[in-house]
């Protein structure tokens, strides 16, 4: 069985307004240079998306705008992870009934659940929503890690296809792609692992980095996958300080910062989060003539 997600993926800002609203001409404009550099899928709603301070009501309007704005160009992947089960299968049958291709589900944060609370977790999710579910494992967001006995469990689950692995343990990363099925996805989530992560046969990454180097992302990833190795390797070291600076400080305070000085959206983000510090800026004028130059070729 082929695999149902390989590639790149998007982790997509949300843009606001200077009054705090969702900015929708900013995000046709975000989702049209996504979808024209090539990118396989877009996640919506993550944590890039600033997730956790949308309202329920601006979360289900974004995951039916995505899908009806997107219309099949690429594949559509929406966050619909809490702490709260409930809550989870709610917003996954948003997404179902919106047609997205599937779902991605995050540890349950704060609650702090055993393996067979996770195990438990996932299982009711996919039980209740017919839509694959790609697992969300990071533990420095959520101060739980999801074993990979317990993810050989869920992946016997016939709608949990794939994991975003950004555990930050290198040896778990490794282990999850061997022991896992041939067809169960396994995508990592931290940019600056990308070629090692690739090199060690993972599908695609789920990446932040892509919202201001959707074209030069894509087309890393697509050569790890054709084993295009010393082009790729190329590739990756000329965007590991942007790689790097996009984490200068907690996301997605620097990527919004990017997005604003290359025109796209306003810098504008929701509290607790706050405006960059004045390095993270000199850092981000420094290196904003070479993002421009490194999208410069278009597809």
């Amino acid at each position: 069985m082929d695999k149902l997600f390989r590639g790149t993926y998007t982790a997509i800002i949300t843009p606001f307004t200077n009054e705090g609203k969702i900015d929708w001409p900013a995000f046709e404009k975000l989702v049209e240079k996504q979808i024209a550099s090539g990118v396989e899928g877009i996640v919506f709603v993550g944590t890039t998306g600033e997730s956790p301070t949308l309202s329920h009501e601006e979360y289900k309007e974004i995951l039916r705008w995505s899908v009806s704005t997107i219309k099949g160009r690429c594949q559509v992947i929406h966050g619909t992870g809490s702490n709260n089960t409930r809550e989870s299968i709610e917003l996954a049958a948003v997404a179902a009934e919106a047609g997205a291709d599937g779902h991605l589900v995050i540890n349950p944060y704060y609650n702090k659940p055993t393996a067979e609370g996770l195990y438990r977790h996932f299982t009711a999710i996919a039980d209740a929503v017919d839509l694959p579910i790609i697992i969300y494992n990071i533990k420095a967001r959520t101060a739980i890690n999801l074993e990979t006995d317990t993810l050989l469990r869920l992946a016997e689950h016939k709608n949990i296809v794939g994991v975003k692995e950004a555990s930050g343990d290198i040896h778990q990363m490794m282990d999850v792609m061997r022991r896992t099925p041939d067809d169960f996805c396994v995508l990592v989530g931290d940019d600056a692992l990308t070629l090692p992560f690739m090199a060690c046969g993972g599908d695609g990454l789920i990446s932040v980095v892509s919202n201001c180097l959707p074209h030069t992302t894509s087309d890393l990833v697509r050569d790890c996958l054709a084993g295009k190795w010393d082009k790729a390797r190329t590739s990756y070291y000329g965007i590991l300080d942007i790689m790097s600076l996009s984490m200068m400080e907690t996301n997605p305070i620097p990527i919004k910062a990017i997005m604003n000085q290359l025109g796209y959206c306003t810098s504008n983000i929701r509290l607790p989060l706050c405006e960059p510090t004045v390095p993270t800026m000199k850092a981000i004028e420094k290196h904003i003539q070479h993002i421009r130059d490194l999208e410069q070729p278009a597809k």
